[in-house]
């Protein structure tokens, strides 16, 4: 069975969805299915151009920039037309929200395949960012016709399904299947690395780790400043993103400058060093944009008790319940979370019983292989109602 991907970004481009494609690509290959991604270049004004990742075919169109936090690429309806025709999927898998998907609709290569839509986050009306409300009035109506078009939408979590707006008209289509993380991607540090994360860390400290972009919704600004009223804590934020500069700022505001690190990118092994020797993680976002959380999964790999925002009909809130592994806070309230920090630096073995919960549920609830398994058995009967399965 051939499937194609069609998706936003890929690595080396750091996002949640694009770490959970990476890992589904490569578990759905080891499934023996064939599959290829189409996505756009994260840096601009690269032309477009096919690459061989771990054995799978990675085509990016050439990107002019964002608008609005989407790509922009006048070229990808070309490339798409010409991927369908050479690599004749049986069934296109598109990752959304990705306004360059919407070419599909024009497409009649694209139209004749059976359509499955990953529903990773509604484009939700942001009180934060004022401009997504008014694009969301254009963008909406070529949303609800893919939603249409397609024959199945897969959901991360139950509440975020239950809350969507978008998703109302086509529940019957809907079915929640978690994300996962490839354990693989994530092994123990080597202790070189170790030694090196732990010189980084201010000693008799509380250690906090937050990774994310540094964009509108991910709440890092609550987490300085929860910094700044509690003693003895120490936080690494590791990610690059349009708020830098506005963070740093934030950072000398608070006069926390001996207890807040902003890292920016960081190589693979550093970011996992961190992670084995942090004592807590901590996802401070704010809205309805952070729609699962696959870094919360990444922490539960190593281990790691959790503090995240409980976010309305969104998924952290659900991880850390499913995953019995740390404590929520309301988003945006840095006094709330600065409470919960405080109280878990005097309970370290609370934090370590909550680690080990999250790494055994992670095992049993959000290993990629399972993941791939249950979608493979939705492609399968797909192709098979579509009369494609011998083609």
């Amino acid at each position: 069975m051939r499937i194609l991907h069609i998706g936003k970004y890929y690595p080396p481009y750091a996002g949640g969805m694009e770490i959970f494609l990476r890992d589904l690509l490569k578990a759905q290959r080891k499934r023996s299915l064939e599959v290829a991604a189409l996505v756009h270049h994260h840096k601009h004004s690269r032309k477009s151009s096919k690459e061989n990742i771990e054995g799978i075919p990675i085509v990016r169109t050439a990107s002019l920039g964002q608008i609005l936090y989407a790509p922009v690429s006048p070229t990808f309806p070309l490339v798409l037309k010409k991927i369908i025709r050479s690599f004749r999927p049986h069934l296109l898998h598109f990752h959304f929200p990705n306004p360059s998907a919407f070419w599909s609709l024009a497409l009649s290569e694209a139209r004749l395949i059976p359509w499955m839509i990953q529903w990773q986050s509604d484009v939700v009306p942001s009180s934060i960012d004022r401009r997504l409300e008014k694009a969301y009035r254009c963008y909406r109506p070529l949303e609800q016709g893919m939603l249409k078009r397609a024959q199945k939408i897969l959901v991360a979590s139950k509440p975020y399904l239950q809350n969507s707006v978008p998703l109302k008209p086509w529940i019957p289509k809907c079915t929640v299947v978690p994300l996962g993380v490839d354990p693989e991607r994530l092994p123990w540090p080597e202790p070189l690395e170790i030694e090196r994360a732990e010189k980084s860390w201010p000693s008799g400290c509380l250690r906090v780790l937050s990774v994310g972009r540094l964009t509108y919704y991910k709440g890092f600004d609550v987490l300085i400043r929860a910094v700044g009223r509690t003693r003895n804590t120490a936080v690494q934020i590791v990610g690059e993103g349009n708020l830098k500069a506005e963070l740093e700022a934030e950072v000398r505001r608070q006069g926390v400058q001996r207890q807040v690190r902003l890292r920016g990118g960081l190589s693979n092994k550093m970011l996992q060093a961190l992670f084995a020797t942090c004592d807590l993680f901590c996802l401070p976002s704010l809205e309805r944009t952070e729609a699962f959380g696959v870094v919360l999964l990444e922490a539960m790999r190593y281990g790691k008790p959790i503090v995240a925002s409980d976010i309305p009909g969104s998924g952290p809130g659900w991880v850390v319940k499913e995953g019995d592994c740390g404590w929520l806070v309301p988003p945006g309230n840095a006094d709330a979370l600065a409470k919960k920090v405080a109280y878990l630096a005097a309970k370290p073995s609370l934090r370590r019983e909550a680690g080990q919960k999250g790494q055994q549920n992670f095992n049993r609830k959000f290993h990629i292989q399972s993941v791939a398994q249950g979608i493979g058995d939705i492609y399968g009967d797909m192709v098979f109602k579509s009369g494609l399965a011998g083609s």
